[in-house]
C-alpha cells in the first residue's frame, strides 16, 4: 500500500494545490495533505482554518485525509506510516529548493521518497502568496483558489482590508 503525504502550508489553498491533489490522489492508495504549523509564518489563515479548507476541497477523494503537523516532515512521515512525499513544482526554481529538501528528507530517512509533480501550465504563475498579494490590494481571486472555498479566502481578505 503505498501512502503518501502532499505537505504545505496552504495558506490559502490554490487551483494548483488542487491540481496536485486531484493527480497525487490517483497515484497513492492513501494521500494525506499534511498541513505545515510552520512558527517562522504569520500566516492569513489559522491552522484549523487551512484544515477546513483542505477537507472542503478534497471531500470528493475517499482516499484522501487531512492532518496538522508541525516539525519535522519526515517524522509527520514516521508518524502517519508514509512512504512518500509529493510535492509540486511550477518552475525551475521551485526545482531547486525542492531538491534540497528532498536529498535532507533522504538523509534523514532513506525510506521515503520523493516524488515531483509538474503543475499543469495553466496553473504555474499561481501562489499562495500571491493570492494573498492579489487579495490584499482587492483583485478577484476568483479563479486562482477552488470554488468550494472561493468565499471563505474572499471574505478573509475583505476583512483585511476593512470592507
Amino acid at each position: 500500500m503505498t501512502r503518501a503525504i502532499y505537505p504545505g502550508s496552504f495558506d490559502p489553498v490554490t487551483v494548483g494545490h488542487y491540481d496536485i491533489i486531484s493527480r497525487a490522489a490517483r497515484m497513492a492508495d492513501e494521500l494525506i495533505l499534511g498541513v505545515g504549523n510552520n512558527k517562522a509564518k504569520n500566516p492569513l489563515f489559522s491552522v484549523d482554518e487551512r484544515v477546513k479548507m483542505l477537507e472542503v476541497v478534497s471531500a470528493e477523494f475517499s482516499n484522501v485525509r487531512v492532518e496538522p503537523f508541525s516539525g519535522l516532515l519526515t517524522d509527520f512521515a514516521k508518524e502517519v506510516g508514509a512512504n512518500v512525499i509529493i510535492r509540486g513544482l511550477r518552475m525551475m526554481t521551485d526545482f531547486e529548493f525542492e531538491l534540497i529538501n528532498a536529498q535532507t528528507n533522504r538523509m534523514l530517512d532513506e525510506d521515503i521518497e520523493t516524488v515531483f509533480l509538474i503543475t499543469d501550465p495553466s496553473y504555474s504563475y499561481i501562489s499562495s502568496s500571491g493570492v494573498r498579494e492579489l487579495g490584499a490590494f482587492g483583485a478577484d481571486i476568483f479563479g486562482f483558489v477552488p470554488e468550494a472555498v472561493y468565499e471563505m479566502i474572499k471574505s478573509r481578505m475583505d476583512e483585511i482590508r476593512g470592507e
